[in-house]
């Protein structure tokens, strides 16, 4: 190993260790005995260029085990991004650039926020799938446009997760050539030895996955880690996991200890450490002055790589100019939707289902929106999520659209999260609405970092019917809209579902879920002009009740607005007028403004809100939960009529409800 490669990891070494002391918080395990792996991928195998971190045909780079950010943190300081040595002196603090784990859109070079684990591992599956299906449609011979690679840093703790093995099954059976993850393997958790929770042969498993597997035999050898790693990139068809045998804590009092992990080594652990290394141990944040020359030349080198690569676009753009502009339509999340084109695709349709309305839509949008790429956890016939023109993606063929992620909900929440991060995609996933319960910390990760990817979620109430409880949702509507960020839409009919797949199409700053029946609704002709306006804005009136006559607002979701409209011609019958107002998207009716939520919602007039969920939450437009017609028990198998219909959901039961208001 040459005298550069040893002073660049012990400076990334000492850089994360003082980052955690300063801070006397963080976790200095990892970074000590990592820091040989992640030097190997950023000095002979990362294409970056610092001077732009959003340069498209860079490789990307995922540290999983996000509570090793102090490393991510100091490696981007070296490589010449935009992160100073007072940003690494500010680890953890208020407002930094440097938090307790990596986050997007907050730090310059980090590709996508870790730290549950599993998840960047999972997520980077996402990115290197998103790689093969735009190169197989782009790239011509002579232009490889789009080539690159997803690296990774994984640990045991990823490893344990469940969402990785979902992950790493799925990029096995697809054949992520592009895929390389170094494997952190130190036996240890903050609990201890993983003798106790984990003896599989982890290699083992991944080749049964579909995975090449690699070794090597220490973690201190920079040649040999980089061997392992040109194999793996030899290798086109299979993604690949290099083992490598690491010591957390390496060359710290509490090497190979499970305190190593979290805990900060104290001021006379870190100068036993940089002593033992025969570093100065009065020196912190120190870089010498060859490592910062030996990283100047690497951003050199970026800045060349990013200026040949846009030389090769001008030239492509000549040769393939339709192809070139839809390429650059996609990177640009471009959409242009007509909204009234969408409307016209169910011209004489009386009755359909919310979710089959969504499938109609989705081959109309496919067509529009080359962007447009999911699938469902093996209920594509069910969430009718097949775009019927496109292939299937396959290890032997990238051309198709339609993606099988199987019967895994976690896993292909964080994939869908990996395509919008790579670019080029407006992603879905689709399951049913009960299963939501399987996605949440994806969707939660999703409208943490502020990206647009979709989640269709069909077979949305009781009216499941005979599957049922296990099948009906009663909390998962509510608990949705609970998370910060996240757009929650469901809609009435079809034309509501028209609008709203409209919206989350244009959504780029947080993830949308869209909520879809399975029995047919009544398709709302009449009110066309109004959902077309109002939908957007969350919360409209979709049929009015004069003012003086108004008894009461009568608020409802999805299929339960059809109630409410049945409800207001009964109570016109007896002289009492309400008015109805649609709702299907709390947080957008949140984004507006003070007066048009007075003119939907007049105050003085009592609100009943009708959704077939829990009433929890509802009291902020009722006053009380009184004045909610849900459900606070788990759902029934029977025909959905009979279910619906027990739990209350009747007219009648809507105009007593009304009649009984002071």
């Amino acid at each position: 190993m040459k005298k550069i490669d040893e002073e660049s990891i012990q400076t990334l070494r000492f850089l994360s260790i003082d980052e955690v002391q300063a801070a006397n918080s963080g976790h200095p395990g990892l970074p000590l005995g990592t820091a040989p792996l992640m030097y190997t991928l950023w000095d002979r195998f990362m294409h970056y260029n610092p001077a732009d971190p959003a340069w498209f045909n860079r490789d990307r780079f995922v540290l999983s085990p996000g509570h090793g950010s102090a490393l991510l943190y100091a490696m981007l300081h070296l490589a010449g991004y935009g992160i100073s040595l007072d940003d690494l002196k500010q680890f953890r603090q208020w407002g930094s650039l440097t938090p307790g784990h990596p986050e997007y859109g907050v730090t310059p070079g980090v590709d996508l926020s870790t730290g549950p684990l599993g998840h960047g591992f999972a997520m980077a599956v996402g990115m290197a799938l998103g790689e093969a299906l735009l190169a197989a449609r782009y790239n011509k011979e002579g232009y490889p446009i789009v080539d690159h690679y997803t690296f990774g840093i994984t640990s045991d703790g990823d490893q344990m997760e469940g969402v990785a093995s979902e992950a790493a099954s799925l990029a096995g059976t697809l054949g992520l050539g592009k895929l390389i993850f170094l494997y952190d393997d130190n036996h240890i958790t903050i609990e201890g030895d993983t003798k106790g929770t984990f003896r599989e042969d982890v290699g083992a498993r991944f080749e049964a996955y579909g995975w090449s597997v690699l070794r090597v035999s220490t973690s201190e050898d920079v040649d040999e880690l980089a061997a392992a790693i040109e194999k793996a990139k030899a290798d086109k068809t299979h993604p690949t996991l290099i083992i490598v045998p690491t010591h957390i804590g390496f060359g710290s009092p509490r090497q190979d200890m499970a305190s190593a992990h979290g805990e900060p080594l104290g001021a006379e652990g870190v100068a036993e450490t940089k002593k033992a290394a025969g570093w100065n141990p009065d020196r912190s944040f120190y870089v010498p002055s060859k490592v910062r020359k030996h990283f100047e030349s690497k951003a050199a080198a970026g800045e060349k790589a990013e200026a040949a690569w846009k030389e090769l676009a001008a030239k492509y753009t000549e040769a393939y100019p339709e192809l070139a502009a839809e390429l650059q339509d996609r990177l640009d999340g471009k959409t242009d939707l007509d909204l009234k084109a969408l409307f016209k695709v169910f011209d004489g349709v009386e009755s359909v289902a919310t979710r089959a309305a969504s499938g109609t839509l989705l081959q109309e949008l496919a067509d529009a929106l080359p962007a447009l790429t999911g699938g469902s956890a093996d209920l594509g016939p069910s969430n009718k999520t097949v775009l019927k023109k496109y292939n299937f993606v396959s290890a032997e063929d990238r051309t198709g659209r339609n993606i099988h992620f199987g019967i895994r909900e976690h896993a292909m929440g964080c994939i869908v999260n990996g395509l919008y991060l790579h670019g080029g995609f407006i992603p879905f996933g689709a399951t049913f609405l009960v299963f939501a319960d399987f996605m949440r910390p994806a969707i939660r990760m999703a409208a943490l970092m502020g990206i647009g990817s979709k989640f269709i979620f069909t077979h949305d109430s009781i009216y499941v019917g005979e599957d049922g409880p296990t099948h009906q949702p009663i909390e998962q509507t509510m608990s949705l809209r609970l998370i910060p960020n996240v757009s929650v839409l469901r809609p009435a009919d079809a034309l509501e579902t028209a609008a709203a797949w409209k919206i989350a199409c244009e959504t780029k700053d947080k993830p949308t879920c869209l909520l879809l029946t399975r029995q047919g609704l009544p398709v709302l002709h009449e009110y066309a002009r109004v959902i077309a306006k109002g939908v957007e804005k969350g919360a409209y009136i979709l049929s009015p009740s004069p003012r003086e006559k108004m008894k009461a607002v009568l608020i409802a979701t999805g299929s339960e607005v059809h109630l409410a409209l049945a409800a207001q011609k009964a109570l016109a019958a007896r002289r009492i007028g309400v008015q109805v107002v649609s709702m299907p998207s709390w947080d957008l009716f949140e984004a507006q403004s003070a007066a048009y939520k007075r003119r939907v919602l007049p105050k003085g007039v009592p609100c009943i809100a009708l959704e077939a969920g829990v009433p929890t939450g509802w009291a902020r437009y009722t006053g009380s939960d009184d004045r909610v017609l849900g459900i606070s028990r788990f759902g029934a198998s029977a025909p959905g009529k009979k279910v619906y219909e027990e739990f209350g959901f009747t007219v009648e039961h809507v105009v007593d409800m009304v009649r009984k208001l002071k």
